[in-house]
């Protein structure tokens, strides 16, 4: 009789997952030494770019067609956050130590909870109203840590570019809901990207030179650490129960505050950590209040 080792023995994408996670936060470290570099917008546009044939190789490979009109509306709407979210996200970064800010954008579920009441029509219960509490209680814990003392108005700024961002994002995340009905994986992946990459290039003649040679492995780097990462956490969510894999998503905190040290030299306050844990744990409560689906996979940042 044969046993279907990845339900029964979640281990191989418990750890799979682990690696997603930790590629994926290496990949905002990646792209806040380059925001520092080039800006954040210029980051994301040049990065973008980069990912489009990566994400259009993969597409075709699986032979991918032309989507219908109402998919592509879809797209263009995902990309649209992307380009926004993504883009003030990493602007934050520059700003604040990145344990910090990840903890900051944790909240993005807890918007996501909020937009499908609204979009989708999906009931929120007495446990997602007491998740958004302790999330903002964490935020709030947060921002009273930036306003002890000398106030660092940039960081101030940082961070309320990370909490906009987060929220748009959470919006986005009710996109992805429908869009994974209409779409492939590979199909999400490239549109969004390119749709992203259309959003941007408006501004592109005023605000993004073309980068030196210097600067263009990070920018690969980067969009190929994005991609791999989204496609390891969706091999491990198809391969195990999203409850067992929710809390890996959490990890990111840690791999943030090491990356943070190791490569910006930045210390980890008592007062992040405590902000983080209210966050994390309105979450979680969150989470397990529905039917749980997986966050970070859905990101293709």
């Amino acid at each position: 009789m044969s046993v279907d080792r990845g339900a029964t023995t979640p281990v191989i994408p418990f750890a799979t997952a682990c690696a997603g996670i930790a590629i994926f936060t290496y990949m905002d470290a990646v792209m806040k030494g380059l925001s520092l570099l080039i800006g954040a917008y210029c980051a994301m546009l040049w990065r973008t770019v980069a990912a489009v044939p990566i994400t259009g190789a993969l597409l075709l490979a699986r032979g991918g067609a032309w989507p219908a009109r109402s998919v592509l509306i879809l797209h263009a709407k995902r990309g649209a956050v992307t380009a926004l979210s993504a883009t003030g996200y990493f602007y934050g970064l520059t700003k604040l130590p990145m344990a910090e800010g990840i903890a900051l954008s944790f909240i993005s579920p807890l918007v996501a909870l909020y937009c499908s009441a609204v979009l989708l029509g999906e009931r929120i219960g007495m446990r997602t109203i007491l998740a958004s509490l302790l999330g903002l209680a964490g935020v709030g814990v947060l921002i009273a840590g930036r306003l002890t003392g000398a106030v660092d108005e940039a960081a101030v700024g940082g961070g309320l570019a990370i909490l906009g961002a987060a929220a748009i994002y959470g919006y986005g995340i009710t996109l992805l809901r429908r869009q994974a009905q209409a779409a492939s994986p590979t199909e999400i992946a490239f549109f969004q990207n390119g749709t992203t990459l259309l959003w941007l290039l408006p501004l592109a003649p005023w605000l993004a030179p073309l980068p030196a040679l210097s600067h263009w492995p990070m920018i690969i780097l980067g969009a190929a650490l994005a991609q791999t990462s989204v496609f390891l956490l969706a091999w491990a969510y198809a391969r195990a129960e999203a409850k067992t894999l929710i809390p890996v998503e959490y990890t990111a905190f840690v791999w943030s505050a090491i990356f943070g040290a190791l490569m910006f030299g930045e210390a980890l306050s008592t007062t992040v950590l405590a902000g983080a844990a209210l966050i994390v744990t309105g979450c979680l409560i969150a989470a397990f209040a529905r039917s749980p689906q997986p966050m970070a996979a859905e990101v293709s940042l």
